[in-house]
C-alpha cells in the first residue's frame, strides 16, 4: 500500500472513529431532560446543525470516495467539531448539558487534526482530474461540494465559508495560542473585505469578540480591538450592534490600560460616538468620564484629541457636562454659561458654588472663562439666577487671578449697592455679595479698590444691622482693609466715628467665635495707631478685663489670645492705672503661663504680644513691680524667647531684660560688705565676675546668671537687624562705669567684638550704631583689645568718620584716637 493510500486509510478511520463516537453522543444530548426543558432557539439549532453534520459525515463514510478526497474527509470532521462547540456555546450560559466534558474531548481532538491541515482547506479548482464523481455521489466544482444524503441534495461552501468557521469556533473556545492565531486570521480576513455583515451577524462575531476582549489578556485585546475598528469602518450597522450598554462598558475598562490599547479603544469609542445611543450609554458608565478627562490631559496627542472630541460628543448632555466638570474639565460647563438656555446656566452655576474646587481648578475655570457669563448672569438675571451666579463667583473669587477678573468686570459697585440695599427681595442675595467682598479686600492689589472707595465706615455701620454671617464676612473684610498700610486715613477715619466703641460689644460675642475674633482683630489693628491715653478714652477697666478673660480662658483660640494680648500691650507702659488693673486681674502670671508652655505651633504674633506687655512689668523706674516680676519668672520667658524665631519677639525681650539689667549693681550683694562676716556664706557659684558680688536672676536680674549673653550674641551675629539696638543696649548694661573692665572682658570671653564691627559696617540703624560705638570705646580702653581688634576696626571707624553720620563724629573721633589714628587735640572734626 502506498503513502497516499496509508494516509486516505487514516483519515477516513478518524472520521469512521469520530462517528461511532457521536452515534452515543447525539442521542443522549436530544434526549437531555435539562436541555429540552428550557426552551431555547439557539441550543434547538445548534444541535440540528450537528445532526445535520452527523448525517453528511455518515454519507460521506459510505461513499467510497477516492484517496485523492482526503480534503473532504477534513472539511467533514472539521465541522463536525465546529457543530460541536456551537452545541457548547449556546449552552454555556443557560444549562449544564450531558456529558459536557465528553463533548469538549470530542472537539479538541477534532480540530487537533483539522488546524494540522488548515492550509489545504482551500481547494485548488485547477485540480481538474478530481472534478467529477457523480457516480459516488459527491460532486465538486470549484469551491462548492455537493453530497447526496439518502436522496437529499445538500451543498456546501469549503473555501472562505469554511475558514471562518474554524476562525470562529477557535475564537469562541481555542486556548491562548489557538485563539492568537484565530484573531490574526479574523483580522487579515475583515482586512481583506471576506466577511460580509451578514456572516458577521450570522456568527454572532461582534458578542463573541466582545466576551473575548473582557477576558483576554493585552496582546489578544489590542487585535480584538482593532477588529472592531476594521468592522465599524466598513458597515454602520456594525456601530449598532457594538453599541450595547455591555459592550461599552467592556470597552471603557480599556481606558484605563497600556498607553495603546488605551488610545486605540478611545479611537473605537470616537467612532461609535456617532451612535445616538452610544453618547446616552456611555457617560452613564462609572469611571468613562474621569478617565476622557485622565487621557485628554495625557501627553499621547492621538488618544488626547479623542478624548477631547469624545468628550465634547458626550457635553451635549447636562448631567455629563457637570461630571465633566467635576473632574475637571470645565469647558462644556462653561459653554453652557455663555450658550446655554436660562435653566441650563442656573445648573452650571449651581453646580460650581457647591463643587469642592482646588485652587487650579478655580484658575482653569476663570482662564475658560467662567468668570464674566456669571457676572452678566448677576448683574441681568431673576433672582434665582443672581443667586445661583454670586455663590458660584463666592467660589471662584478665592483666586487672586479670578478676583482681578471680578474687578475688572465692575461687579464691585454692584455688591455694595446690594450690600446696603433694604429690598426686601433682595436681602438673601446680601451674604454671598459681602463673601465676595471679604475674599476681594483680602487680595493685596484688589484691597486697594475697596480701600479708595471708603467703604469701610459703612460696612462698621452696618455689623448690628445684619446676620451673624453677614457679620463674619464684613469684619473680615474690615480686617483686611484696615491692615493695610495706606490705609492710614481709614483706620483714623473709623477712629473719629467711633468704630472700637461699635465693635467693644461682639467681644463678648459667644454664639460665633470668628465674630469675636474678627472684632479683637479690627480693635487691635486700629489700636496700633493710637497715642497716649486715646485707647483709654475707648476702653473702660471692664473692657479691659474682658480682654484679659479672654487671654486667660481656655475656651478662646491662640489667634484671640494675640489680639487681646496685642490691644492690652497698646496701653500706654507708664500709665500706672493700667498697670494696677493688669495687677488686680493677676495678668502676669497668665502671660507667664502662655510663654512657659508654648510651643513652635504658637502663634508668632501671641509671643510678639505677650513680649511686648512684659515691657509694662519691667519697667526700670519700678523696682518692686520688676521684682514681682522676676518671682513670678518673667527672665526665664525672657530668655527664652531671645532664641525663638521671631525677630520682633527677640527685640522686645531683649528690651525688657535692658529694663531689668539696669538694677543689677545697685542690687548686688558685694563681697566686702561690713556684715559680711555675720552673714551665712554664699555659695561659690553666686558671685559674679561682672558685677563684681553675689548675683542671682531673681534677686538682681543678672543677665550673666540667666544666661542671657550667649543669646543676645547671637542676635548680633544673625542677618536679621531689628532687634540690634535692643540686645546691644541690655549687653551694654555691663559695661556701667563701676564695672565697665569686668563687661569688657566678659564680652570679648563672648565673641562679642567682631558682630558689633560688622553691625557699624551694614550702618541699617543710626541708634545702633550708636550703641556699638559706645561699647567699643569701653572695650577699646583695654590695650590688649586695642592691639586684638584694632586693625579690624579702623577701616570702618575711618569710612563712618568721611562718611557716616555727623552725630557718630565724635564718638568715631574718640576711638580712632584710642588706636593712635588721630591726636587726642585733633581739630579733624
Amino acid at each position: 500500500m502506498d503513502s497516499c493510500h496509508s494516509e486516505y486509510l487514516s483519515h477516513q478511520e478518524h472520521l469512521s472513529e469520530f462517528i461511532e463516537k457521536l452515534s452515543s453522543i447525539l442521542p443522549e444530548l436530544k434526549d437531555d431532560k435539562r436541555v429540552n426543558m428550557i426552551s431555547n432557539p439557539q441550543i434547538q439549532k445548534a444541535v440540528e446543525s450537528l445532526e445535520a453534520d452527523f448525517r453528511r459525515a455518515k454519507a460521506l463514510l459510505k461513499s467510497q470516495v477516492s484517496p485523492a478526497h482526503d480534503e473532504h474527509i477534513e472539511q467533514v470532521i472539521q465541522n463536525l467539531a465546529r457543530a460541536l462547540g456551537l452545541v457548547l456555546f449556546a449552552s454555556h450560559d443557560v444549562v449544564e448539558i450531558t456529558n459536557k466534558a465528553e463533548i469538549e474531548a470530542l472537539r479538541r481532538e477534532m480540530m487537533k487534526m483539522s488546524i494540522v491541515d488548515m492550509p489545504n482547506l482551500i481547494m485548488n479548482s485547477d485540480e481538474s482530474e478530481f472534478s467529477s464523481y457523480d457516480n459516488r455521489g459527491i460532486v465538486e466544482d470549484d469551491h462548492r461540494i455537493t453530497l447526496d444524503i439518502d436522496g437529499i441534495v445538500v451543498e456546501e461552501d469549503i473555501s472562505i465559508t469554511q475558514d471562518v468557521d474554524d476562525v470562529v469556533v477557535q475564537i469562541k473556545y481555542g486556548d491562548d495560542e489557538l485563539l492568537k492565531c484565530a484573531l490574526h486570521a479574523l483580522n487579515s480576513l475583515v482586512l481583506d473585505h471576506m466577511i460580509t455583515k451578514e456572516r458577521v451577524h450570522h456568527e454572532d462575531m461582534i458578542p463573541v469578540l466582545f466576551n473575548r476582549l473582557s477576558l483576554s489578556k493585552t496582546e489578544h485585546r489590542l487585535i480584538i480591538l482593532r477588529i472592531l475598528q476594521a468592522l465599524v469602518a466598513q458597515d454602520d450597522e456594525h456601530k449598532e450592534k457594538m453599541a450595547e450598554m455591555g459592550n461599552l462598558s467592556i470597552l471603557v475598562k480599556s481606558l484605563g490600560r497600556d498607553l495603546e490599547e488605551q488610545q486605540v479603544a478611545v479611537g473605537l469609542l470616537v467612532s461609535l460616538s456617532h451612535v445616538a445611543a452610544v453618547r446616552r450609554r456611555v457617560g452613564r458608565i462609572q469611571g468613562c468620564i474621569v478617565m476622557l478627562v485622565a487621557i485628554s490631559n495625557g501627553d499621547d496627542q492621538m488618544a488626547s484629541h479623542d478624548a477631547a472630541n469624545l468628550l465634547n460628543s458626550l457635553s451635549g448632555n447636562t448631567q455629563y457636562a457637570l461630571h465633566m466638570a467635576e473632574a475637571g474639565y470645565f469647558k462644556p460647563l462653561v459653554h453652557y454659561l455663555n450658550q446655554g438656555s436660562d435653566m441650563s446656566k442656573i445648573l452650571m452655576a449651581t453646580a460650581i458654588s457647591r463643587m469642592q474646587l482646588t485652587d487650579q481648578n478655580r484658575v482653569n475655570l476663570g482662564q475658560d472663562g467662567a468668570i464674566e457669563p456669571l457676572v452678566k448672569m448677576f448683574t441681568t438675571g431673576n433672582l434665582e439666577a443672581k443667586q445661583s451666579s454670586l455663590n458660584a463667583l463666592h467660589n471662584l473669587s478665592a483666586s487672586k487671578a479670578n478676583v482681578q477678573c471680578l474687578i475688572k468686570s465692575g461687579i464691585i459697585a454692584t455688591l455694595l449697592q446690594l450690600l446696603f440695599s433694604v429690598t426686601s427681595v433682595l436681602m438673601t442675595l446680601r451674604e454671598p455679595a459681602s463673601a465676595i467682598l471679604a475674599k476681594i479686600a483680602a487680595q493685596s492689589e484688589a484691597g486697594i479698590v475697596l480701600v479708595k472707595q471708603d467703604v469701610a465706615q459703612q460696612m462698621i455701620s452696618l455689623l448690628h444691622l445684619t446676620s451673624l454671617v453677614i457679620q463674619c464676612h464684613l469684619l473680615e473684610a474690615l480686617n483686611s482693609i484696615a491692615a493695610r498700610p495706606n490705609a492710614s486715613k481709614v483706620r483714623r477715619k473709623m477712629k473719629e466715628n467711633g468704630a472700637v466703641r461699635l465693635l467693644l460689644p461682639f467681644l463678648t460675642e459667644s454664639r460665633n467665635t470668628k465674630i469675636r475674633n474678627g472684632a479683637l482683630n479690627l480693635i487691635y489693628v486700629l489700636s496700633n495707631d493710637m497715642q497716649g491715653g486715646e485707647l483709654m478714652e475707648q476702653l473702660e477697666e471692664m473692657h479691659m478685663n474682658t480682654l484679659i478673660n479672654v487671654v486667660s480662658s481656655s475656651s478662646t483660640t491662640d489667634d484671640e489670645k494675640a489680639a487681646a494680648t496685642g490691644i492690652l500691650s497698646n496701653f500706654p507702659v507708664s500709665d500706672k492705672n493700667v498697670t494696677d488693673i493688669f495687677m488686680r486681674a493677676n495678668l502676669l502670671p497668665i502671660l507667664v503661663s502662655i510663654l512657659t508652655t508654648s510651643t513652635p505651633t504658637t502663634p508668632r504674633l501671641l509671643s510678639e504680644n505677650v513680649a511686648a506687655v512684659f515691657i509694662r512689668f519691667t519697667l526700670p523706674s519700678d523696682k518692686k513691680l520688676q521684682q514681682f516680676s522676676a518671682e513670678n519668672g518673667v527672665i526665664n520667658v525672657l530668655v527664652k524667647l531671645l532664641t525663638c524665631s521671631s525677630i520682633v519677639a527677640k527685640h522686645r525681650a531683649a528690651t525688657s531684660l535692658a529694663q531689668l539689667s539696669q538694677n543689677s549693681l545697685a542690687l548686688r550683694k558685694s563681697r566686702k560688705a561690713r556684715w559680711f562676716s555675720c552673714a551665712p556664706p554664699h555659695p561659690t557659684d553666686s558671685f559674679c565676675q561682672v558685677h563684681d558680688g553675689n548675683c542671682s536672676t531673681r534677686s538682681t536680674f543678672c543677665l550673666l546668671k540667666a544666661g542671657a549673653v550667649p543669646p543676645l550674641v547671637q542676635i548680633l551675629q544673625g542677618n536679621e537687624r531689628e532687634a540690634d539696638e535692643a540686645a546691644l543696649s541690655c549687653l551694654a548694661t555691663l559695661l556701667h562705669t563701676e564695672i565697665w573692665e569686668n563687661g569688657s572682658n566678659m564680652l570679648v570671653k563672648m565673641s562679642c567684638v567682631q558682630p558689633i564691627i560688622k553691625i557699624l559696617e551694614e550702618g541699617i540703624s543710626l541708634k545702633a550704631q550708636e550703641k556699638s560705638l559706645w561699647i567699643l570705646e569701653r572695650i577699646f580702653r583695654v590695650e590688649a583689645y586695642r592691639v586684638e581688634y584694632g586693625e579690624s576696626a579702623q577701616v570702618v571707624l575711618i569710612d563712618l568718620a568721611q562718611n557716616g553720620d555727623s552725630l557718630l563724629k565724635p564718638t568715631v573721633a574718640k576711638l580712632l584716637a584710642q588706636l593712635e589714628l588721630l591726636q587726642p587735640q585733633s581739630s579733624y572734626f
